[in-house]
């Protein structure tokens, strides 16, 4: 098995490729991948070369750099390794070695700008000992785990760092926005020195005339003492939306922790209590209208019925604090009923205001946190919390980040573009 080039015509390459086709169908399936990999890496081989000066001085600003040599190199390409001789520069002081072909071909730690997208993709998914086995088993690339970390690291920090300078653009939607619901939660993490600490999550999802959702945005960030850059990004997706649709309607939904509630006053105009948390509530007060062992019938009865009115029937949120504060009077009720059935009264008496389900659902309009907390499932647990991990503030950073823009629809092709266009330097 073998590949070969046979002509280079300008920018085009012809290459030959043998292949044994005998044995089972597995065992040549095999070997046509190895073959297309030996293809893929002449190919790109050449590629590079395009890339390289012809060892004449450049200049890069008013500094004259002047080539100090041409020696070789190995990349690492998503078809395996090839090694070129290029180019490398030194100023007339000396210091640093430049190397024009890697800045505009736009390598990374000495990977093809294709092959670090698809090990900082596959790293976003999972750990580093099932990325090398992936790439193994369905590339035929050995890579070894501590190289994977490093380009994922490098790709992440780029991330980390543009956060604040780079704009993606939205996606073409196939309806009008008429809402922006803004959701922000907390996932706990095993740090590395401590324990288990909150990182935090925020969506900004848009939502057609009838209530279905468009489009959303997915922002992560790391534990850290304070919650300052969180809210600073979140911020800044929500002020960007703002200048493209400033007719919607920004609504606020989250549980009822009082710091939340803070962020989404100075965003939106409308904030509402998450309708599933505050169901969770009623079990409480059916334990107190209905605490016998044989009312069990009677009290699914009575949930059911005051779900239904608590999201359709504008009076409902009053009606129930009447109804706790009627049972409080209840003597025959046991401590824990009691207790149980004291939380939930002040519970809807703190979040009245936020509880206006059915004027939300009579005009289409979100009235849970699922996206948020999804995401909570999606971005931070499924990746940050197998077993044995612990992580440090910055790798779960970088995690964080490249995953956020892998599940924000459109981004992560827009950040590869981004690096393609400006550079793969993280600052």
């Amino acid at each position: 098995m073998t590949a070969q080039l046979i002509e280079r015509n300008g920018r085009e390459v012809t290459i030959q490729i043998t292949i044994d086709l005998g044995g089972t169908m597995l065992q040549a399936e095999d070997r046509i991948q190895d073959a297309c990999n030996e293809a893929g890496a002449l190919a790109t081989a050449e590629t590079l070369k395009r890339f390289d000066t012809d060892g004449s001085p450049i200049l890069m600003g008013e500094i004259k750099w002047t080539k100090r040599g041409a020696s070789p190199k190995k990349y690492q390409t998503p078809y395996g390794e090839v090694e070129i001789e290029r180019h490398v520069y030194q100023t007339s002081k000396g210091g640093r070695i430049f190397c024009p072909l890697e800045a505009d071909a736009r390598i990374i730690r000495h990977a093809t700008p294709r092959f670090a997208k698809q090990l900082a993709h596959k790293y976003a998914q999972t750990n580093v000992n099932a990325v090398c086995q992936d790439l193994w088993e369905n590339h035929r690339r050995r890579i070894a785990t501590s190289y994977v970390q490093h380009v994922a690291d490098w790709v992440g920090g780029i991330a980390c760092a543009k956060e604040e300078r780079w704009e993606y653009a939205m996606p073409k939607l196939d309806a009008a926005v008429a809402t922006v619901a803004v959701s922000v939660d907390g996932a706990m993490l095993p740090m590395q020195e401590a324990g288990w600490r909150e990182a935090m999550v925020g969506s900004v999802s848009l939502y057609n005339p009838d209530g279905e959702r468009l489009h959303t945005i997915y922002v992560g960030e790391a534990p850290q003492y304070g919650k300052e850059s969180f809210k600073q990004r979140m911020g800044r997706e929500i002020e960007r939306v703002k200048v493209l649709y400033p007719k919607a309607l920004y609504l606020g939904i989250a549980d009822g922790a009082q710091d939340n509630w803070q962020f989404l006053e100075q965003h939106t105009e409308r904030q509402l209590l998450d309708y599933f948390h505050a169901a969770e509530y009623l079990p409480h007060l059916a334990a107190a209208a209905w605490p016998g062992k044989t009312d069990k019938p009677r009290r699914e009865q009575w949930l059911h019925e005051q779900k239904s009115r608590l999201k359709h029937e504008p009076e409902a949120v009053n009606t129930l604090i009447e109804e706790a504060e009627r049972l409080t009077r209840k003597k025959s009720l046991g401590k824990t009923v009691r207790e149980n059935l004291q939380a939930a009264l002040t519970y809807f008496t703190n979040q009245r205001h936020r509880m206006d389900y059915a004027r939300h659902v009579a005009e289409n309009l979100p009235i849970g946190s699922g996206v948020v907390e999804a995401a909570c499932k999606t971005l931070v647990k499924q990746r940050l919390c197998g077993a044995g991990m612990r992580w440090k503030h910055q790798g779960a950073k970088i995690v964080l980040s490249l995953r956020a823009l892998v599940q924000s629809t459109g981004r992560w092709a827009q950040f590869w573009q981004k690096i393609d266009q400006f550079g793969a330097q993280p600052c």
